[in-house]
């Protein structure tokens, strides 16, 4: 279970890093940075689904 908390964490890296590169491309190529920026809110999204889930698994488990 606690590999599973750890990748919770691997999608806010993924979603920094995304972030980064959507600024570093927005000059240049604008539906690359556009791309990265998607890719980004689906990751924080990600992050926060899972989160919820695991919280909702542990109740669920407690109960």
């Amino acid at each position: 279970m606690k590999l599973l908390n750890f990748f919770q964490y691997v999608y806010l890296i993924f979603a920094i890093l995304f972030i980064v590169d959507g600024f570093y491309s927005l000059g240049s190529d604008g539906s690359r940075a556009i791309i990265s920026f998607i890719f980004a809110g689906l990751a924080i999204f990600m992050f926060f689904f899972r989160r919820r889930f695991k919280k909702k698994f542990e109740n669920r488990k407690d109960s």
